[in-house]
Protein backbone atom coordinates (compact mmCIF):
# COMPACT_ATOMS: atom_id res chain seq x y z
CA UNK A 1 0.00 0.00 0.00
CA UNK A 2 1.27 3.47 -0.88
CA UNK A 3 0.54 6.92 0.56
CA UNK A 4 1.91 9.92 -1.33
CA UNK A 5 2.46 13.40 0.02
CA UNK A 6 2.80 15.88 -2.82
CA UNK A 7 4.90 18.87 -1.83
CA UNK A 8 7.55 19.52 0.81
CA UNK A 9 6.34 22.87 2.14
CA UNK A 10 4.93 23.56 5.60
CA UNK A 11 1.89 21.32 5.19
CA UNK A 12 3.81 18.50 3.52
CA UNK A 13 6.61 18.42 6.10
CA UNK A 14 4.33 18.48 9.16
CA UNK A 15 1.92 15.96 7.67
CA UNK A 16 4.68 13.54 6.70
CA UNK A 17 6.38 13.85 10.08
CA UNK A 18 3.17 12.69 11.76
CA UNK A 19 2.40 9.99 9.22
CA UNK A 20 5.80 8.42 9.84
CA UNK A 21 4.59 7.56 13.35
CA UNK A 22 0.92 6.91 12.54
CA UNK A 23 0.98 4.65 9.49
CA UNK A 24 1.66 0.90 9.68
CA UNK A 25 5.28 0.00 9.01
CA UNK A 26 4.49 -1.78 5.74
CA UNK A 27 2.89 1.29 4.13
CA UNK A 28 5.11 2.88 1.49
CA UNK A 29 5.20 6.58 2.41
CA UNK A 30 6.50 8.78 -0.43
CA UNK A 31 7.08 12.53 -0.46
CA UNK A 32 7.25 14.07 -3.93
CA UNK A 33 8.86 17.51 -4.24
CA UNK A 34 10.21 19.46 -7.20
CA UNK A 35 13.67 20.01 -5.70
CA UNK A 36 13.78 17.81 -2.61
CA UNK A 37 14.29 20.74 -0.24
CA UNK A 38 12.04 22.45 2.31
CA UNK A 39 12.03 26.26 2.25
CA UNK A 40 11.00 28.26 5.30
CA UNK A 41 8.93 30.58 3.14
CA UNK A 42 8.02 33.18 5.76
CA UNK A 43 11.72 34.02 6.21
CA UNK A 44 12.55 34.21 2.49
CA UNK A 45 12.69 38.01 2.47
CA UNK A 46 15.73 37.84 4.79
CA UNK A 47 17.82 36.39 1.94
CA UNK A 48 17.44 39.65 -0.02
CA UNK A 49 19.62 41.58 2.41
CA UNK A 50 21.58 38.64 3.84
CA UNK A 51 22.23 36.08 1.04
CA UNK A 52 24.07 33.78 3.45
CA UNK A 53 20.79 33.40 5.32
CA UNK A 54 19.65 31.08 2.52
CA UNK A 55 21.62 28.26 4.12
CA UNK A 56 19.56 28.59 7.29
CA UNK A 57 16.09 28.55 5.73
CA UNK A 58 16.38 25.66 3.29
CA UNK A 59 16.57 22.09 4.57
CA UNK A 60 17.01 18.91 2.46
CA UNK A 61 13.92 16.78 2.97
CA UNK A 62 16.16 13.75 3.37
CA UNK A 63 17.47 15.32 6.61
CA UNK A 64 13.97 15.78 8.00
CA UNK A 65 12.35 12.38 7.59
CA UNK A 66 13.32 9.07 9.11
CA UNK A 67 11.10 6.73 7.19
CA UNK A 68 9.50 8.51 4.24
CA UNK A 69 11.04 8.08 0.81
CA UNK A 70 11.71 11.38 -1.00
CA UNK A 71 11.21 11.48 -4.76
CA UNK A 72 12.38 14.57 -6.63
CA UNK A 73 9.92 15.26 -9.43
CA UNK A 74 7.59 17.98 -10.69
CA UNK A 75 3.94 17.04 -10.35
CA UNK A 76 2.12 17.67 -13.62
CA UNK A 77 -1.32 16.34 -12.72
CA UNK A 78 -3.19 14.32 -10.12
CA UNK A 79 -5.65 11.81 -11.60
CA UNK A 80 -7.95 11.06 -8.68
CA UNK A 81 -10.07 8.62 -10.66
CA UNK A 82 -7.16 6.30 -11.42
CA UNK A 83 -5.27 7.32 -8.27
CA UNK A 84 -2.10 8.20 -10.15
CA UNK A 85 0.27 11.17 -10.00
CA UNK A 86 1.66 12.23 -13.38
CA UNK A 87 5.10 13.85 -13.47
CA UNK A 88 6.39 16.47 -15.91
CA UNK A 89 8.97 14.03 -17.33
CA UNK A 90 6.20 11.62 -18.43
CA UNK A 91 6.61 9.15 -15.58
CA UNK A 92 4.13 8.68 -12.76
CA UNK A 93 3.32 7.07 -9.44
CA UNK A 94 0.24 5.11 -8.37
CA UNK A 95 -1.15 5.59 -4.88
CA UNK A 96 -3.80 4.33 -2.50
CA UNK A 97 -4.17 7.59 -0.58
CA UNK A 98 -2.82 11.06 -1.34
CA UNK A 99 -2.20 14.34 0.44
CA UNK A 100 -1.88 17.24 -1.97
CA UNK A 101 0.31 19.90 -0.34
CA UNK A 102 1.62 21.66 -3.43
CA UNK A 103 1.30 25.19 -2.07
CA UNK A 104 0.41 28.14 -4.27
CA UNK A 105 1.97 30.22 -7.01
CA UNK A 106 1.99 33.98 -7.48
CA UNK A 107 -1.16 35.39 -9.09
CA UNK A 108 -0.65 38.16 -11.66
CA UNK A 109 -4.35 38.47 -12.53
CA UNK A 110 -3.66 38.94 -16.21
CA UNK A 111 -2.40 42.48 -15.66
CA UNK A 112 -0.55 43.48 -18.85
CA UNK A 113 3.21 43.43 -18.47
CA UNK A 114 3.26 42.59 -14.77
CA UNK A 115 4.21 38.91 -14.96
CA UNK A 116 6.84 39.62 -17.64
CA UNK A 117 8.51 42.44 -15.73
CA UNK A 118 7.99 41.85 -12.00
CA UNK A 119 9.95 39.48 -9.77
CA UNK A 120 7.79 37.33 -7.44
CA UNK A 121 9.09 36.17 -4.07
CA UNK A 122 8.44 32.44 -3.83
CA UNK A 123 11.87 30.84 -4.14
CA UNK A 124 15.48 31.52 -3.19
CA UNK A 125 16.28 32.34 -6.81
CA UNK A 126 13.68 35.12 -6.62
CA UNK A 127 15.33 36.62 -3.54
CA UNK A 128 18.70 36.46 -5.27
CA UNK A 129 17.32 38.26 -8.31
CA UNK A 130 15.71 41.01 -6.19
CA UNK A 131 19.02 41.49 -4.37
CA UNK A 132 20.96 41.69 -7.65
CA UNK A 133 18.57 44.23 -9.14
CA UNK A 134 18.64 46.31 -5.95
CA UNK A 135 22.44 46.22 -5.82
CA UNK A 136 22.41 47.69 -9.34
CA UNK A 137 20.26 50.55 -8.03
CA UNK A 138 22.67 51.17 -5.17
CA UNK A 139 25.65 51.09 -7.50
CA UNK A 140 23.95 53.61 -9.80
CA UNK A 141 23.57 56.04 -6.94
CA UNK A 142 19.86 55.60 -6.33
CA UNK A 143 16.49 54.81 -7.83
CA UNK A 144 13.09 53.40 -6.98
CA UNK A 145 11.97 49.94 -5.88
CA UNK A 146 8.25 49.23 -6.21
CA UNK A 147 6.58 46.39 -4.30
CA UNK A 148 3.08 45.48 -5.48
CA UNK A 149 0.83 44.06 -2.77
CA UNK A 150 0.89 44.91 0.95
CA UNK A 151 0.07 41.55 2.45
CA UNK A 152 2.63 40.15 4.86
CA UNK A 153 5.05 39.15 2.09
CA UNK A 154 4.92 42.59 0.50
CA UNK A 155 5.32 44.33 3.86
CA UNK A 156 8.37 42.22 4.70
CA UNK A 157 9.92 42.74 1.26
CA UNK A 158 9.46 46.52 1.34
CA UNK A 159 10.84 46.72 4.88
CA UNK A 160 13.84 44.63 3.93
CA UNK A 161 14.68 46.80 0.90
CA UNK A 162 14.38 50.00 2.95
CA UNK A 163 16.67 48.57 5.64
CA UNK A 164 19.12 47.40 2.95
CA UNK A 165 19.32 50.93 1.53
CA UNK A 166 19.83 52.39 5.00
CA UNK A 167 22.65 49.93 5.77
CA UNK A 168 24.39 50.96 2.56
CA UNK A 169 24.07 54.65 3.42
CA UNK A 170 21.64 55.20 0.55
CA UNK A 171 18.37 55.79 2.40
CA UNK A 172 18.10 59.31 0.96
CA UNK A 173 18.83 58.13 -2.57
CA UNK A 174 16.54 55.08 -2.82
CA UNK A 175 12.75 55.22 -2.68
CA UNK A 176 10.84 52.08 -1.67
CA UNK A 177 7.19 52.32 -2.72
CA UNK A 178 4.61 49.82 -1.46
CA UNK A 179 1.35 49.69 -3.46
CA UNK A 180 -1.90 48.18 -2.17
CA UNK A 181 -5.30 48.18 -3.88
CA UNK A 182 -7.21 48.01 -0.59
CA UNK A 183 -7.35 50.74 2.01
CA UNK A 184 -4.91 49.28 4.53
CA UNK A 185 -1.64 47.40 4.67
CA UNK A 186 -2.00 43.80 5.88
CA UNK A 187 -5.65 44.07 4.81
CA UNK A 188 -6.69 40.62 6.02
CA UNK A 189 -5.60 41.26 9.60
CA UNK A 190 -7.05 43.02 12.69
CA UNK A 191 -7.05 46.86 12.71
CA UNK A 192 -4.62 47.20 15.65
CA UNK A 193 -2.14 44.93 13.86
CA UNK A 194 -2.56 46.93 10.63
CA UNK A 195 -1.89 50.20 12.45
CA UNK A 196 1.30 48.89 14.05
CA UNK A 197 2.54 47.51 10.72
CA UNK A 198 1.90 50.86 9.03
CA UNK A 199 3.83 52.67 11.75
CA UNK A 200 6.79 50.30 11.35
CA UNK A 201 6.78 50.85 7.58
CA UNK A 202 6.73 54.60 8.15
CA UNK A 203 9.63 54.25 10.58
CA UNK A 204 11.63 52.41 7.91
CA UNK A 205 10.88 55.17 5.40
CA UNK A 206 8.71 53.10 3.06
CA UNK A 207 6.38 55.18 0.85
CA UNK A 208 3.07 53.37 1.46
CA UNK A 209 0.28 54.02 -1.04
CA UNK A 210 -3.01 52.28 -0.28
CA UNK A 211 -6.20 52.42 -2.32
CA UNK A 212 -4.05 52.30 -5.47
CA UNK A 213 -4.80 49.70 -8.15
CA UNK A 214 -2.05 48.47 -10.47
CA UNK A 215 -3.29 48.37 -14.06
CA UNK A 216 -0.23 47.39 -16.07
CA UNK A 217 3.56 47.57 -16.20
CA UNK A 218 5.96 48.84 -18.83
CA UNK A 219 9.74 48.61 -18.89
CA UNK A 220 9.97 51.84 -16.95
CA UNK A 221 6.81 52.29 -14.88
CA UNK A 222 4.04 50.62 -12.94
CA UNK A 223 0.84 52.21 -14.23
CA UNK A 224 -1.92 52.62 -11.65
CA UNK A 225 -5.29 54.31 -11.39
CA UNK A 226 -3.54 57.04 -9.40
CA UNK A 227 -0.78 57.67 -11.93
CA UNK A 228 2.47 56.08 -13.06
CA UNK A 229 5.24 55.04 -10.68
CA UNK A 230 8.63 54.78 -12.35
CA UNK A 231 10.77 51.91 -11.08
CA UNK A 232 14.21 50.36 -11.24
CA UNK A 233 13.21 47.27 -9.25
CA UNK A 234 9.71 45.79 -9.38
CA UNK A 235 8.63 43.03 -6.97
CA UNK A 236 5.13 41.52 -7.13
CA UNK A 237 3.51 39.94 -4.07
CA UNK A 238 -0.06 40.82 -5.01
CA UNK A 239 -1.80 37.49 -4.47
CA UNK A 240 -1.76 33.73 -4.93
CA UNK A 241 -3.29 31.13 -7.21
CA UNK A 242 -3.38 27.35 -7.14
CA UNK A 243 -0.48 25.22 -8.41
CA UNK A 244 -0.22 24.36 -12.10
CA UNK A 245 -0.84 20.68 -11.32
CA UNK A 246 -4.33 21.67 -10.13
CA UNK A 247 -5.06 23.83 -13.14
CA UNK A 248 -3.99 27.00 -11.37
CA UNK A 249 -6.96 26.77 -9.00
CA UNK A 250 -6.99 26.47 -5.23
CA UNK A 251 -9.23 23.49 -4.49
CA UNK A 252 -12.29 24.00 -2.30
CA UNK A 253 -12.24 21.42 0.49
CA UNK A 254 -14.53 20.43 3.32
CA UNK A 255 -13.68 20.98 6.96
CA UNK A 256 -12.23 17.44 7.07
CA UNK A 257 -9.81 18.59 4.32
CA UNK A 258 -10.90 15.89 1.86
CA UNK A 259 -11.94 16.14 -1.78
CA UNK A 260 -12.78 12.45 -2.12
CA UNK A 261 -12.53 9.32 0.01
CA UNK A 262 -8.80 8.86 -0.74
CA UNK A 263 -7.47 12.42 -1.07
CA UNK A 264 -6.85 15.36 1.26
CA UNK A 265 -5.71 18.81 0.12
CA UNK A 266 -3.83 20.86 2.68
CA UNK A 267 -2.16 24.27 2.93
CA UNK A 268 -2.21 27.06 0.35
CA UNK A 269 -3.32 24.69 -2.43
CA UNK A 270 -6.69 24.47 -0.66
CA UNK A 271 -9.49 26.92 -0.03
CA UNK A 272 -10.64 25.66 3.35
CA UNK A 273 -13.95 26.38 5.01
CA UNK A 274 -13.58 25.18 8.59
CA UNK A 275 -16.00 23.39 10.90
CA UNK A 276 -17.52 26.72 11.95
CA UNK A 277 -18.10 27.86 8.38
CA UNK A 278 -15.24 30.37 8.38
CA UNK A 279 -12.86 30.79 5.45
CA UNK A 280 -9.30 29.94 6.51
CA UNK A 281 -6.57 32.42 5.47
CA UNK A 282 -3.66 31.10 3.44
CA UNK A 283 -0.75 31.21 5.89
CA UNK A 284 2.05 29.08 7.26
CA UNK A 285 0.36 28.69 10.63
CA UNK A 286 -2.89 27.54 9.01
CA UNK A 287 -0.99 25.01 6.87
CA UNK A 288 0.77 23.57 9.92
CA UNK A 289 -2.45 23.24 11.91
CA UNK A 290 -4.37 21.77 8.99
CA UNK A 291 -1.60 19.22 8.48
CA UNK A 292 -2.02 17.87 12.01
CA UNK A 293 -5.71 17.22 11.39
CA UNK A 294 -5.01 15.83 7.92
CA UNK A 295 -2.50 13.32 9.34
CA UNK A 296 -5.14 11.85 11.62
CA UNK A 297 -7.60 11.69 8.73
CA UNK A 298 -5.11 10.01 6.39
CA UNK A 299 -4.46 7.46 9.12
CA UNK A 300 -8.23 6.77 9.28
CA UNK A 301 -8.47 6.55 5.48
CA UNK A 302 -5.63 4.02 5.33
CA UNK A 303 -7.23 1.92 8.05
CA UNK A 304 -10.55 1.98 6.17
CA UNK A 305 -8.94 0.98 2.87
CA UNK A 306 -7.36 -2.00 4.59
CA UNK A 307 -10.47 -3.01 6.49
CA UNK A 308 -13.59 -1.35 5.07
CA UNK A 309 -16.37 -0.81 7.61
CA UNK A 310 -19.29 -2.31 5.70
CA UNK A 311 -19.40 0.49 3.15
CA UNK A 312 -19.48 3.28 5.72
CA UNK A 313 -17.04 6.14 5.30
CA UNK A 314 -14.60 6.46 8.22
CA UNK A 315 -15.34 9.19 10.71
CA UNK A 316 -12.91 12.01 10.02
CA UNK A 317 -11.84 14.92 12.19
CA UNK A 318 -12.97 18.41 11.21
CA UNK A 319 -10.60 21.34 11.26
CA UNK A 320 -11.34 24.62 13.06
CA UNK A 321 -9.02 27.57 12.50
CA UNK A 322 -7.89 29.23 15.71
CA UNK A 323 -4.94 31.58 15.37
CA UNK A 324 -2.76 32.24 18.42
CA UNK A 325 -1.59 35.48 16.82
CA UNK A 326 0.26 37.06 13.92
CA UNK A 327 3.87 38.02 13.26
CA UNK A 328 5.58 40.11 10.59
CA UNK A 329 9.07 41.52 10.10
CA UNK A 330 9.51 45.10 8.92
CA UNK A 331 13.19 45.74 8.22
CA UNK A 332 15.01 45.42 11.54
CA UNK A 333 11.75 45.68 13.44
CA UNK A 334 8.74 43.43 13.81
CA UNK A 335 5.10 43.46 14.83
CA UNK A 336 3.47 40.68 16.83
CA UNK A 337 -0.10 40.20 17.95
CA UNK A 338 -0.89 37.65 20.61
CA UNK A 339 -4.55 37.64 21.50
CA UNK A 340 -5.67 41.28 21.60
CA UNK A 341 -2.19 42.59 22.47
CA UNK A 342 0.03 44.09 19.78
CA UNK A 343 3.71 44.74 20.50
CA UNK A 344 6.78 45.78 18.55
CA UNK A 345 10.52 46.18 18.92
CA UNK A 346 12.83 43.66 20.59
CA UNK A 347 9.95 41.69 22.12
CA UNK A 348 8.30 41.20 18.72
CA UNK A 349 11.63 40.25 17.12
CA UNK A 350 12.23 37.70 19.87
CA UNK A 351 8.82 36.13 19.33
CA UNK A 352 9.26 35.95 15.58
CA UNK A 353 12.76 34.49 15.68
CA UNK A 354 11.72 32.05 18.41
CA UNK A 355 8.78 30.80 16.37
CA UNK A 356 10.97 30.38 13.30
CA UNK A 357 13.73 28.60 15.18
CA UNK A 358 11.26 26.34 16.97
CA UNK A 359 9.73 25.35 13.64
CA UNK A 360 13.13 24.66 12.06
CA UNK A 361 14.24 22.58 15.01
CA UNK A 362 11.04 20.55 14.91
CA UNK A 363 11.57 20.02 11.17
CA UNK A 364 15.05 18.62 11.71
CA UNK A 365 17.01 21.79 10.92
CA UNK A 366 18.67 22.34 14.28
CA UNK A 367 21.82 23.90 12.80
CA UNK A 368 19.66 26.21 10.72
CA UNK A 369 17.58 27.12 13.75
CA UNK A 370 20.76 28.26 15.52
CA UNK A 371 21.72 30.28 12.45
CA UNK A 372 18.33 31.97 12.38
CA UNK A 373 18.57 32.96 16.02
CA UNK A 374 22.12 34.24 15.55
CA UNK A 375 21.01 36.36 12.60
CA UNK A 376 18.06 37.85 14.50
CA UNK A 377 20.05 38.77 17.59
CA UNK A 378 22.95 40.24 15.62
CA UNK A 379 20.49 42.49 13.78
CA UNK A 380 18.73 43.44 17.03
CA UNK A 381 21.99 44.36 18.71
CA UNK A 382 23.41 46.17 15.68
CA UNK A 383 26.45 43.90 15.38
Amino acid sequence: MRVVVLGGGYAGVVLTDRLEDRLPADVDLVVVDENGRHLVQHELHRAIRRPGFADDIEVPLSEIFDRARVEVATVDAVDRDSRRVEFADGSGLDYDAAAVCLGAETAFYGLPGVEERAVPLKRLADAARVRSDFEDVLAAGGGTAVVGGAGLSGVQTAGELAAFAREEGAAGDVDVVLLEALDDVAPSFPPAFQDAVREELDREGVDVRTGVTVERATDDAVETDAGDVEYDVFVWTGGIRGPDALGGERVAVRADLTVDDRTVVVGDAAKVVDAEGASVPASAQAAVREAKVAARNVEAIVADVREPADGFRPRLERYTFDSPGWLVSVGDGAVAQVGPTVFRGAAANAVKSGVGASYLASAGGVRRAVGLLREEFEVASGE
